[in-house]
């Protein structure tokens, strides 16, 4: 029997959604948001919603004006799409058919937006679902699109294939599984490619659009069809929507990533084209996107040489892009004197408390997360995606109608562009450009004298060579320019000779640098207290990348520079504190324990410490305040002491806050859930100031942690958000190698989570990078609690040794991760030899072949000591990887500068496991016949054999 509504719940309900998106009653909106949620219990609420969203005309007993029910269809939509992604499995068989049936109608609604809304519907219920759960709405979306059966409206048609164009973004891996032997991109890829002849410019937009969804994925359906796409292309590329060229644009950007060999024939054409199309300025979305395209051939070491003989034509279009358009300029009026203006609070947009992974900035260099010890040990969280020093000028940002300097746009683009040529061609973009910097760099109308600095700075990197002869008088030139009257031009000379700090830096006489080093130090300096805020942000910004290059090297300079930090404390705005505060962790960074100097520590301390006092625990500044703080303790060591409790007591505090607000917005969804980079950098911190005191001080603050570090720990360690559990594993594994006394008690609790967590199926697809970096702190702080927790690890022996395999045998597993679960398993056989030894066989040769790629260091040590200990106890075991372990022992090198009173005696157990062998076989016939001769050697020089 079809479903009907009730009269009176559908008026009370219809009533909740139009009053929840009430915005001028604020009370009104409130108490129907506390409606709503009751209302999500109700089990036929889902489908009262269904039927309200899909109702094109007013239900009966129901009264609104149009724009009423608008509003009401709308929040029913919302909340339903809400409803599904988070309570999917728990919807009824009937209401999920009732809307699987009612949902697909308002495709066909006038309204664009609520076409839009059904989009987003039906998206969740694919991805909620998955493809087997709704199969008929594929070839349904791909029937309307087509209007195969000729009645279907342009609305319907429109309607479908926005929808289409959400499932295949929100769902590309699922699209290209195998379902009884069929995947749904086989059909779809022909289709969206057919699709781009329809005579609506939005349906060959977002087909086009929908492809490029695909293309990275490199789905076999796609590889088949890339010569009709290629062919679709050509066709497209003159289309009279710039929406569809636009979606041109980038599908060869990124068939140049998958198939550069379908490119390089069409190159001459395609830079005619992108050219053109890079010039359609009043088109800027549609010339960023052709701008795109030198970035990306720029960056492949298959084609960017195919680019040089049109670097005549390429480069004077990316320098005409790099100049600021007359409308740029109109929105940028006004940015004068504002240092004394408070910040609005859409200006304050801090990126903190993310971790960097693999990634090509802005400007062309690839940039990685480098563990220390070699890619052996815990990944923090107190570094964001930033490069030290780069002006966050390079960051997308979705607001179209942001200021142009705090967004993407096609003077970026061709100015990263150019910043990619001259690292790809060097000398001779820079005897390009030499006439145009010659005639601009001095222009009496500022635009193109800021867009000359712009591009002498964007070649800095390439061009350094060519470059350097002219830096003794280009660079006291820029250092004029910081006293431009043109904010901009002020702004844009502080990143430029951040830039060229390098070359400063490297100057190695006194009388160079005093000439040269000295006033550009000291310029950019003084531009972080300039009039103007923006300046100011990039002086900061510039003096944290010359602190950067200088490295060590700045100390002798560290109380002018601290002096004027600290001034920069008390006149700073909101915004640019966030910077200030990466300058100070920069010079802790790179100063390191010279920072620990009273005179220094008495200016710089009080300045944070007031800093400290001023900002609330729910503040976004919080971030990066206790970011900095984290790298300031470190500097410092035991000289942290003084201000260390409070700072400890806060943390706790503040992890304790956001657990409890969590736990409460799960309970109750009107309530927000909590940034979850409270926790990351409070746990950071943590981190840093447990490592920094003395053993004493730090068990102190542990033990007096009120409620317990080790209670909200194990909170943190099963906490949904892969940042948080990242940085948990940190500070546990600080915890064992800093505190273990205090630990010790509480791992019969956490020893099992973190067990847990070392299963590789806890990492979801989407996920995989964060996930690892959880999974390689995991292994990083099961190791050190291996060395402190000795013979208590032998209950968790067997549950590590296969998790530990799981993950050495996996090839999708990165070096790093692997590499820190060798040293952990080896660690585990120091204390726990004997339950390990049976076990010998299934992981001697995954052990070593890992290890063999690690550092010399501690960690190494012990890990190897560790597996010999496991030998030694069971050493026939060891007969098909006997060559393996004679081979590491022969190249094994003893660094006196990694020996400690637990690997001292690694060399003698070396010895020990060769006479154990000498004695069970023909040791020398053995090594002989199964070893290398440069092995064989060493073995017989370094051991009596």
């Amino acid at each position: 029997m079809a479903w009907h509504p009730d009269p009176e719940p559908l008026r009370q309900l219809s009533g909740c959604l139009r009053d929840s998106l009430s915005g001028h009653n604020k009370t009104a909106q409130k108490q129907a948001e506390i409606m709503l949620a009751q209302a999500k219990s109700s089990p036929d609420i889902n489908n009262y919603l269904t039927y309200l969203f899909s109702s094109s005309q007013v239900p009966p007993g129901l009264s609104y004006s149009p724009e009423e029910y608008h509003a009401v269809r709308s929040a029913a939509a919302i909340m339903l799409k809400n409803n599904i992604r988070t309570g999917y499995k728990a919807i009824s068989p009937e209401s999920l058919a009732l809307v699987r049936s009612s949902v697909p109608l308002a495709l066909q609604d006038k309204n664009a937006s609520i076409r839009s809304y059904a989009g987003n519907v039906i998206t969740e219920i694919v991805s909620r679902g998955g493809i087997l759960g709704w199969p008929q709405i594929l070839p349904e979306l791909l029937a309307l699109i087509g209007n195969d059966a000729g009645t279907v409206t342009p609305e319907a048609q429109e309607g479908a294939m926005a929808a289409l164009a959400k499932v295949c973004e929100d769902n590309k891996r699922m699209l290209d599984k195998d379902y009884g032997g069929q995947r749904p991109l086989t059909f779809i890829i022909p289709k969206l490619i057919s699709f781009t002849a329809s005579d609506k410019p939005k349906i060959r937009s977002l087909a086009l659009g929908s492809i490029n969804v695909f293309i990275p994925q490199k789905p076999q359906a796609l590889l088949i069809s890339l010569d009709a796409l290629l062919n679709c292309l050509f066709q497209l590329a003159n289309d009279p929507s710039s929406d569809v060229r636009r979606q041109v644009c980038r599908a060869f950007v990124q068939i140049v990533e998958i198939r550069p060999d379908k490119i390089l024939p069409h190159i001459e054409g395609l830079v005619d084209y992108m050219i053109a199309q890079q010039r359609k300025i009043e088109d800027e979305e549609l010339a960023c996107d052709a701008a795109e395209f030198w970035l990306t051939v720029g960056e492949h070491n298959e084609l960017w040489e195919s680019l040089g003989p049109y670097l005549h034509k390429i480069i004077p279009v990316l320098l005409e892009s790099m100049v600021y358009s007359e409308e740029d300029i109109a929105m940028l009026e006004g940015g004068g004197d504002d240092a004394d203006e408070e910040d609005r609070a859409e200006d304050i947009k801090p990126k903190f408390a993310k971790n960097k992974s693999t990634r090509t900035n802005a400007n062309g260099e690839e940039t990685e997360e480098a563990a220390p010890n070699g890619g052996y040990a815990k990944i923090t969280g107190t570094e964001d995606d930033l490069d030290e020093g780069e002006i966050e000028e390079f960051d997308d940002d979705d607001d179209d109608d942001a200021n142009p300097e705090d967004r993407w746009n096609l003077r970026k683009c061709s100015a990263a562009a150019l910043d990619v040529f001259a690292t790809d061609f060097k000398n001779p973009v820079f005897e390009t450009i030499l006439p145009y910097l010659m005639n601009n760099l001095k222009h009496d109308e500022w635009p193109y004298r800021e867009a000359a600095v712009l591009a002498l700075g964007a070649v800095a990197e390439g061009c350094m060579a060519v470059v350097t002869p002219h830096l003794p008088e280009l660079v006291p030139y820029l250092i004029s320019l910081l006293n431009d009257p043109e904010p901009l031009v002020r702004q844009i000379t502080c990143w430029t000779l951040g830039r060229y700090s390098a070359w400063g830096a490297s100057l190695n006489t006194p009388a160079l640098r005093a000439q040269f080093f000295e006033p550009m130090m000291e310029g950019i300096l003084m531009k972080m207290l300039d009039s103007n805020k923006r300046v100011q942000e990039a002086g900061a910004s510039a003096f944290a990348h010359l602190e950067e290059k200088a490295g060590a090297s700045v100390t002798p300079y560290c109380e002018p520079i601290i002096r004027q930090f600290v001034r920069c404390f008390e006149k700073y705005k909101d915004r640019n504190m966030f910077i200030l505060y990466d300058c100070v962790q920069t010079l802790a960074e790179h100063v390191g324990h010279g920072l620990a100097q009273t005179q220094l520590i008495d200016l710089l301390m009080p300045a944070l410490i007031n800093r400290w006092h001023k900002v609330s625990d729910q503040s976004r500044e919080l971030f990066p305040l206790l970011e900095c703080l984290s790298y300031v303790a470190t500097a410092l060591a035991e000289s942290f002491a003084p201000f260390a409790q409070p700072v400890f007591a806060r943390c706790i505090n503040i992890i304790h806050q956001n657990l409890e607000e969590y736990i409460a917005a799960v309970n109750n969804p009107i309530l927000d859930t909590p940034e979850k980079d409270f926790l990351v950098t409070s746990l950071d911190l943590l981190s840093a100031i447990i490592q920094a005191l003395e053993e004493k001080q730090s068990a102190a603050l542990v033990s007096g942690s009120q409620p317990g570090l080790f209670g909200l720990l194990q909170f943190c360690m099963e906490d949904p958000e892969n940042d948080v559990r990242q940085s948990s594993y940190a500070l546990l594994g600080d915890c064992a190698k800093f505190v273990f006394p205090q630990l010790k008690p509480c791992l019969t609790t956490l020893l099992p989570i973190l067990i847990q967590q070392l299963d590789l199926d806890s990492i979801i697809d989407e996920q995989l990078e964060n996930g690892f970096s959880v999974i390689n702190n995991a292994c990083w702080s099961a190791g050190e609690i291996s060395i402190q927790y000795g013979k208590g690890m032998e209950p968790y022996v067997p549950l590590l040794l296969r998790r530990y395999l799981e993950i050495l045998g996996n090839p999708e597993v990165p070096k790093s991760v692997n590499e820190n679960a060798a040293i952990a398993l080896g660690r585990l056989g120091l204390e726990n030899h004997q339950v390990m030894a049976p076990h010998i066989a299934t992981f001697s040769e995954q052990f070593l072949k890992c290890i063999s790629t690690v550092d010399y260091t501690i960690e190494k040590a012990t890990a190897f000591k560790g597996f010999c200990l496991v030998v030694i106890d069971n050493p026939q075991a060891m007969e098909k990887d006997l060559a393996r372990l004679f081979s590491a022992i022969a190249r094994y090198k003893m660094e006196d500068g990694y020996k400690t009173p637990l690997t001292a005696d690694l060399q003698q157990i070396f010895q020990h496991t060769l006479d154990l062998y000498k004695s069970l076989t023909d040791l020398n016939a053995f090594l002989t016949a199964s070893v290398s001769n440069p092995d064989n050697n060493a073995l017989r020089a370094k051991y009596a054999l």
